[in-house]
This record gives structure tokens, C-alpha cells and sequence, in this order.
């Protein structure tokens, strides 16, 4: 039995640890007679007790009631690809009771072993996924694979019904959070693809590629600033907010720097205070790797801005003010802000 929650309910009034607190009690108390409803078989039953309360964490949240990996059932409360809810969802499983053997709770959709064999209404039609056909794509150097998804069924289906199916389909396969990380473009087709393949084979090709990019890695790019000014970058690749999905809270040091060639990037002396001063971060960084991470920084027009992002219930902000207070080389300074999609490095992005 699946479940998905309405994104139409009343948004609750506190805070989301509140809110999340707030579920977790009425869990408690709820969880008796939602026991009964899913014993009995009453799908309309479950859905009226469990839409309100995740409703009351955020509106935008979407929940289903799945087989267990474990347990009988699994209780999977999403963003559905909202990269502004991804933390949030994670924060609520977080927060989550130890699973039993009735329950068990998940922040994203869970790969299906058995995938092939599962079925879904879809209007008036029944979707298998064992006639799922895919032509998939691996652009050259890149961390994805790209997918053109074909079904029978297809060409009798709007278009949003004929993506919605899809992105199912492809959690089921690889589960939501594999989808986020390596699957790039998606398309719905009507037509089958030319050498396409039945969807069983996907995450085989997924790992093919992933195990590729085993090791932490760095890409230097070029480029220029909105005033046409030279820009050097270094970014970690892949950079993926889903590899960190409580890692919600950007912070910018900024180190203007006095050595510069004549197109305003760093040398001589300030390359080598530059250097160390990313030393120190990184080994402070390191000693917090569980709630913060060194996403990129670049350099442009006497500046270098250095890209973190952190869990904001650590330390990380505070290690960086602490440590731009030796910075001799004009006024340095931190910036802290909520940024759940990662926006500020969206260039960067894979």
C-alpha cells in the first residue's frame, strides 16, 4: 500500500524542531489505532489520521506508508525532490523512535529489491515496471547518467502523469536519494528508445559510473565575473547537497587579499597566507567532517570567498569567525544564512 500525503494542508505554527517534536509525540499516541487501521486493511483510514500530522511539519512534505526493509512497514516521510525540504525530512527521521518489527522510518524513498515486480494504477491503466524500457546516456566525464524512460502504456498519458510515473519508477529502482545523486537528465518518451534496455539493468549502469567517483576529488575552473573580471575557482566534484542533506546553513568567509596580478587573483605572499589559512580550516573542518564541509572557493577582483556548508546545530560558524581573526590582509568577515538548496554554489553543482 502506498500513501501519498496532500501538499494542501494548513502549515503548522511553530518551528521545525518543534514541529518535528510535535509529531513524534502525537506518533506516540496515534500509533495504536494506526496500528488497527493498517491490520484492517483501511488505506482511507490511515491516510485522514497521518495527512494532517505531516502536514503540521511543513505542507510541502510527502509521505507513503511502504513495505519495511525490516519491519512490516516503513513510514517515508519526503521532499520529493524539494531541495528546500530536504533537511527538514532528514531532521524528522533523525528524530525518529528506534524501529520494531512494525515499523521503520526513512527521509526518502528506499530502493525496491523486488522492483520488477510491482505494479501501479495509473488511470485506467496498470503500470509494470518489468515493461519499463530505458535508454540511458553517460556523458562523457560526467557524474550521471542520463534517462529516456519508455513504457506501452505511455503514449495514453498526459505528459505530468508520464513524469510522475517515471520519477516513481526510478526511486523504486534506485531509491530516491540514488536518483538525486546520479541521475541527471529524465525524460518520458512515447516512443522506445534505440538500444534501449529493460529498466532491471539500471543500477548496474549506475554503479558503473559512481564507482568512478570512490575517491574525494577537486575540479579547477575559469571563468569570468558579472563585471567581465577574471574568476578561478576550486570546487569538490561531485558536489551534491543530498551527500549532506543536514547541511543547510552557508557560510561565506571572505578574505580580501593585498598581492595580485593584474587581473585581481591572488600572488606572492598572499597566495602563501591564502594557503595556510585553508590549512587551518581544512584540519578544523576535519575534526567536525560530521557537521560541515568545504564545498568551494573561488577568487576574483581581491577577494577569495570560501564556500561552507554545516549542520547549524554545530560549531562550524564559530570556528570560522575564530579563525578569520588572524587575517592581516584587509578586513575579513563571515557571512551566515539558511540556504537548504545549496543556491550560493549552484554553479558548481553536478
Amino acid at each position: 500500500m502506498r500513501l501519498f500525503g496532500r501538499k494542501d494542508a494548513d502549515e503548522g505554527a511553530g518551528g521545525p524542531a518543534e514541529a518535528i517534536a510535535g509529531f513524534w509525540t502525537w506518533w506516540q499516541e496515534a500509533r495504536p489505532r494506526l496500528d488497527a487501521l493498517l491490520g484492517a486493511g483501511d488505506a482511507e483510514g490511515v491516510e485522514e489520521l497521518l495527512t494532517p500530522a505531516v502536514a503540521a511539519i511543513d505542507p510541502g512534505l510527502v509521505y507513503e506508508v511502504a513495505p519495511g526493509k525490516e519491519a512490516a512497514h516503513a513510514l517515508v516521510v519526503t521532499a520529493a525532490g524539494d531541495a528546500e525540504l530536504r533537511s527538514l525530512a532528514h531532521r524528522w527521521a533523525k528524530a525518529a523512535p528506534p524501529s520494531d518489527l512494525l515499523w521503520e522510518f526513512h527521509p526518502s524513498r528506499q530502493a525496491n529489491p523486488q522492483a520488477t515486480e510491482l505494479r501501479l494504477d495509473v488511470g485506467e491503466h496498470v503500470f509494470e515496471l518489468d515493461k519499463l524500457m530505458l535508454g540511458l546516456r553517460v556523458p562523457r566525464n560526467q557524474p550521471r547518467v542520463d534517462v529516456a524512460a519508455y513504457h506501452p502504456i505511455f503514449g495514453d498519458l498526459d505528459d505530468d502523469t508520464r513524469m510522475e510515473t517515471t520519477l516513481l519508477a526510478l526511486d523504486w529502482l534506485l531509491g530516491e536519494d540514488d536518483v538525486a545523486r546520479w541521475v541527471g537528465e529524465i525524460t518520458a518518451v512515447t516512443f522506445e528508445p534505440i538500444d534501449s534496455v529493460a529498466a532491471v539493468h539500471l543500477p548496474a549502469v549506475v554503479a558503473d559510473v559512481a564507482s568512478g567517483y570512490a575517491e574525494e576529488e577537486w575540479v579547477l575552473l575559469e571563468g569570468q565575473t558579472g563585471t567581465g573580471a577574471p574568476l578561478v575557482a576550486t570546487a569538490r566534484h561531485p558536489l551534491r547537497p543530498v551527500d549532506h542533506p543536514l547541511f543547510d546553513q552557508h557560510i561565506a568567509i571572505t578574505l580580501p587579499y593585498a598581492h595580485r596580478d593584474e587581473n585581481g587573483l591572488p600572488v606572492g605572499d598572499s597566495l602563501t597566507a591564502l594557503r595556510d589559512f585553508e590549512e587551518r580550516l581544512a584540519a578544523r573542518l576535519l575534526k567536525l567532517r560530521d557537521d560541515a564541509v568545504l564545498a568551494a572557493h573561488l577568487s576574483a577582483e581581491g577577494h577569495r570567498v570560501i564556500h561552507v556548508y554545516a549542520d547549524p546545530t554545530g560549531d562550524a560558524a564559530i570556528h570560522a569567525k575564530e579563525l578569520i581573526v588572524g587575517w592581516e590582509e584587509g578586513e575579513p568577515r563571515v557571512d551566515v544564512a539558511a540556504d537548504p538548496a545549496w543556491t550560493a554554489v549552484a554553479p558548481f553543482l553536478t
